[in-house]
């Protein structure tokens, strides 16, 4: 089956070059020691100024067009940005959505106002994106939101309803926005969506933050009042949105994001075992878990292949989505097999931190970018098994 493919991404000597080069970037950075917890929230933290020293350095942005501010640089030269990133814990959080979702759509179905707009502001670190897809009631399942636009007469549209789990609403320039604006057939239950490139700063829209388990207030939801949007702020063709939305969720869910946004604690976890000899019960539990995260590794670096290519790989995403966050969820049980070791977030011991952190950030691990249920039918769908 091509769903199952997970084909050899090709050898690069330039990412591996430059892999080099963000190593010594982020030890100039941030050091090599442990980091307090950045209480902005989220794993990794929220820092214009990082943000915009990476566009200076050219990493924002790296595959696209020089025209828009990008650098038209490989999919795995980008990944391997990435995954230093992630590695290092770097607060990334401004930039990345942008980055790795929100610039891709505007450059494939964007008009040419909005990419001259938005582009080169995102590939210099200066605008951020908040994604408007979940809604109360609706969750993970796209075809149920009830957020309307409705058409106005004399030009533009009027914008109801409400998103939730809008992480950094309150920060963001700007959100895509997937709503109905047409209805659902018989044949189509996906027919009648369209995106909108709406200002967060426009008139009609209310943003309320959630206090989530972390005490993080970062996740929010988003309430639009008859808000006025242009008719230049559709994204592609009205009622098409649903075919653009799956091109995006690929992008959300095959990086290297989904496998390592807890490496933090196996890293701390190796070195709490590894002093003098570790046992082999210890050695092989990280030796499993770091086999697993070797696998997603090669199957998240294909997807990046496939997208060189000019692939959709929406079903090999969602693998490596459900994959990876099923094995950071299970890393806390790990650790507390190996490691008599009580969480505690302000604890100056870096092992029952960083515990406590993954602990209050898992369960979103497997809802973000599509919860566990609506990714396994998709896959099934792919494989044709229903």
């Amino acid at each position: 089956m091509d769903a199952l493919r997970f084909a050899p991404p090709p050898i690069s000597a330039e990412a591996e070059t430059l892999r080099q080069e963000v190593r010594a970037f982020l030890r100039e950075e941030l050091g090599t020691g442990p980091r307090p917890r950045d209480r902005s929230g989220t794993l990794g933290g929220f820092s214009p100024a990082f943000s915009r020293r990476l566009g200076a350095r050219g990493w924002l942005g790296m595959t696209w067009p020089k025209r828009y501010g990008g650098h038209e640089r490989s999919y795995l030269e980008r990944y391997v940005v990435l995954e230093e990133l992630l590695a290092a814990h770097a607060p990334i959080n401004a930039h990345n959505v942008a980055d790795r979702q929100s610039g891709p759509l505007l450059l494939r179905f964007g008009t040419e106002e909005q990419r001259q707009a938005v582009l080169p502001r995102i590939a210099a670190g200066e605008c951020y994106f908040c994604i408007g897809m979940s809604e109360p009631d609706a969750g993970s399942d796209l075809a149920g939101v009830r957020t309307r636009a409705v058409p106005v007469p004399g030009g533009g549209w009027r914008v109801n309803g409400t998103k939730i789990w809008t992480s950094y609403a309150e920060r963001c320039h700007y959100m895509i926005l997937f709503c109905r604006t047409g209805e659902r057939t018989e044949q189509d239950r996906h027919a009648g969506f369209t995106q909108f490139l709406v200002d967060m700063k426009t008139p009609g829209i209310r943003i309320n933050p959630i206090r989530n388990i972390a005490g993080d207030r970062n996740f929010n939801e988003v309430v639009f009042e008859d808000v006025h949007l242009p008719d230049s702020a559709v994204i592609g063709t009205p009622g098409n949105a649903w075919r653009q939305l799956t091109s995006e969720l690929a992008l959300e869910r095959s990086g290297p994001d989904r496998f390592l946004a807890a490496f933090k604690l196996f890293v701390t976890l190796a070195r709490a075992v590894g002093r003098g000899e570790p046992s082999e019960r210890a050695a092989m539990a990280l030796g499993r878990h770091a086999a697993n995260m070797v696998v997603l590794r090669r199957m998240s670096r294909s997807v990046a292949g496939m997208l060189q290519a000019g692939e959709d790989p929406v079903v090999q995403g969602a693998m490596v989505k459900d994959l990876g966050t099923t094995l950071e969820q299970g890393l806390p049980d790990v650790v507390r097999q190996l490691l008599a070791v009580e969480p505690d977030l302000d604890s100056d011991e870096e092992i029952a931190s960083a515990i406590a952190e993954i602990i209050l950030h898992a369960p979103s691990f497997s809802i973000r970018g599509g919860t566990r249920e609506i990714l396994r039918n998709g896959i099934a769908r792919g494989l044709g098994l229903r």
